[in-house]
């Protein structure tokens, strides 16, 4: 295969990674499992089908993985109806958030074991039970119980397996399983041992009634049809109540709601300029860039719903398209400045102006939503 053939199969798991977790939103369930297949499966594809040279890719691929989790961390406050379960999954992301900035600025791989990404596995599991049940009743203690497990049973194993051991999980199955060398393809070890693909078949075909059982005989009776739209089947919030939360919010630059937005995007982006090469901006100086850009953005938005008579025809795609061009163009200054005081340039400026973009556009669409639907804080009523 040449390298033109490669570079465009390249240039497509890329654009798969950037833009299947969008549909995260919308599509929960689907689009986050999409997002994990495509993550475990971009680099193998990589070395089955081109010969390019991916040495540096791992660092984009990690800065992705944080890049779609913070999408289904904003898909949180669009679509869950369980504050509870709300309050945990936020906690998970932060903690995981800050355990990554601490093995980034000291590369302690023990840390991230310390700090497992918990979250991830409890947005799937929350999703997965809203498919067919009403996740408004699940108790603190169900969903701590959720959590816990996943936590001890799940994400400690799988931490200690990848961080700290630092094993690969593909040389160990080819190895120990199929009894082939690492270097050997995938096609060579299933011919060397093809009963393992029958052992294989039979484990999943009894996973999938065991499954089965459980959910037909052993949980309560389902709420409502299966669905994977996360808007189906769960009480609509008032758009005018959406839009006057959105007015009252716009009165006041400084509020908790800035507070965590320059606390988000700065620990995204302090990961992104420690894990992307050729960035020397310090985490002190992408801290307080991203606070002045967000400061900046927030104050023009809230000019914005000022000054608008209505929001509803304000798309997310819009809104993200201005709140880009801003950035843009503050990134533009920021540039000729750098040059001329210091014959700096800004690496990877477009990266970051992107994330920052993305982010802080489901932020603001979103947000609203959460505050509209909870008001005081308490749970809806069933």
């Amino acid at each position: 295969m040449d390298i033109t053939s490669g570079g465009v199969i390249f240039v497509a798991v890329v654009a798969a990674r950037v833009l299947v977790p969008l549909a995260i939103p919308r599509y929960p369930l689907p689009a986050m499992l999409a997002a994990l297949v495509i993550d475990g499966l971009d680099q193998t594809i990589f070395q089955t089908f081109t010969t390019l040279d991916l040495s540096g890719y791992q660092q984009y691929d990690k800065a992705l993985d944080v890049y779609y989790l913070s999408i289904a961390y904003m898909a949180t406050m669009r679509n869950w109806t369980n504050f509870d379960a709300f309050g945990i999954s936020r906690f998970l992301y932060y903690y995981r958030l800050i355990g990554v900035v601490a093995f980034e600025l000291t590369q302690i791989r023990a840390l991230l074991l310390v700090f497992p990404n918990t979250f991830e596995y409890f947005f799937d599991a929350y999703e997965a039970i809203r498919i067919r049940w009403n996740p408004a009743r699940m108790s603190w203690r169900l969903l701590i119980g959720i959590a816990a497990f996943i936590w001890i049973f799940i994400k400690l194993p799988q931490e200690w397996w990848i961080h700290v051991a630092q094993l690969d999980a593909t040389d160990l199955i080819k190895e120990k399983i199929f009894g082939v060398p690492t270097t050997a393809s995938w096609g060579e070890a299933f011919a060397a041992n093809p009963i393992v693909l029958v052992v294989v078949a039979v484990a999943l075909i009894v996973a999938v009634v065991a499954a089965w059982w459980v959910i037909t005989r052993r949980m309560p009776p389902p709420d409502h049809p299966p669905t994977f739209h996360a808007d189906a089947n769960q009480p609509k919030v008032d758009e005018d109540k959406i839009e006057a939360v959105r007015k009252r919010r716009a009165q006041n630059l400084v509020d908790r709601e800035l507070f965590e937005k320059i606390v988000l995007v700065g620990l995204v982006s302090v990961i992104f300029g420690r894990m992307l090469p050729g960035v020397e901006a310090s985490p002190l100086v992408i801290a307080v860039g991203v606070a002045i850009v967000i400061v900046v953005n927030s104050a023009i938005s809230d000019f914005l719903v000022r000054r608008a008579r209505r929001l509803g025809f304000h798309t997310t795609t819009r809104q993200f398209l201005g709140t880009l061009a801003v950035n843009l163009a503050i990134v533009a200054i920021g540039q000729v400045l750098l040059e001329v005081l210091r014959g700096q340039t800004l690496q990877h400026a477009l990266i970051f102006v992107l994330l920052l973009s993305v982010i802080v556009t489901f932020y603001d669409r979103y947000r609203p939503i959460h505050i509209a639907r909870f008001g005081s804080g308490a749970n809806p009523p069933d």
